[in-house]
């Protein structure tokens, strides 16, 4: 019995393309780069030789083309986990599921997932500047949990070791967190000898969840320094980002395989910062196009 999915389920536009990305089903390609900023879909397909299509819908913009004889889908996810949450499950059925139909399609198309993205370090070793491969990430955004399936792809014993090490164990008003591993073949191929394998928190926003403090006080003052001191069975956090668990979780369940790469703008513990990075991220860019 093949699986359903009613138009309530998984929506599609009038014209035949998905919900929130705009995309139609033929202009998916198997090599996927994920950005968060719409403005930088643009910058990775400025490599293109040649472009399919091109299509816009709020943060969400897509370009599919074609590098170095690779056909490469370029999308926009904007900030944050609930937005992986949308662009994943919409390019999973985009690949997976009948348009026509609106039934499951009877072969797997595994995708191949790349985010490209920004980080603050929070180590020493990781300056502004460095690239950072997710090798782990810890997801304080909660999203994992609300699907079946969670525990089995996790690492508990890492989990429970940060909940403990943070105090979170047991409080009712600490997160969730879940830990989840990045493909393994595609951090080899994609980080290669010249990125930092890391342990990366994507955060559920920019300010308190990533100890920031403005005009409202933080919960604990001290969530960065027990995070900068946690270590595990040799591993140390790395990094602060947005959506790199969603990312790894996701594809983890639906059978597709994806990590993130961050370059380092700001370094919590040094206090420095570089917003002039366009070019630099370039560089990471390409790296990325040689080798997914």
């Amino acid at each position: 019995m093949k699986k359903y999915f009613a138009s309530s389920e998984l929506i599609i536009n009038e014209d035949g393309s998905v919900f929130h990305l705009h995309v139609k089903p033929e202009w998916l390609a198997d090599k996927v780069i994920l950005v968060g900023d719409p403005g930088r879909v643009a910058l990775v397909a400025s490599h293109f030789e040649n472009k399919e299509c091109e299509v816009e819908s709020r943060e969400f913009k897509t370009i599919t083309g074609t590098y170095k004889g690779k056909r490469i889908t370029v999308v926009s996810t904007g900030i944050g986990c609930d937005n992986i949450d949308i662009v994943m499950n919409e390019l999973d059925a985009l690949a997976n599921i009948d348009f026509q139909t609106r039934e499951e399609k009877p072969q797997l198309r595994q995708l191949e997932l790349v985010r490209i993205g920004t980080c603050g370090g929070l180590q020493p070793y990781t300056p502004v500047g460095t690239f950072i491969c997710s090798a782990k990430s810890i997801g304080f955004d909660g999203l994992l949990n609300f699907y079946a399936g969670r525990n089995a792809v996790c690492d508990l014993p890492f989990e429970r070791a940060f909940l403990n090490h943070m105090g979170w164990s047991g409080n009712m008003c600490a997160p969730a967190p879940y830990v989840i591993d990045a493909n393994a073949e595609l951090i080899d191929r994609i980080a290669g000898d010249d990125m930092v394998r890391g342990v990366t928190i994507a955060a559920g926003g920019f300010f308190g969840p990533q100890g920031r403090e403005l005009r409202v006080p933080l919960a604990d003052p001290h969530q960065n320094e027990k995070i900068e001191q946690f270590e595990y069975n040799g591993y140390k956090i790395t990094n602060f980002e947005m959506e790199s668990s969603a990312l790894a979780g996701l594809s983890r369940l639906m059978g597709h395989k994806a990590m993130t790469v961050c370059m380092v703008i700001a370094n919590r513990l040094i206090k420095e910062a570089n917003t002039g990075y366009k070019n630099t991220i370039d560089h990471l860019i390409l790296k990325v196009l040689e080798r997914i």
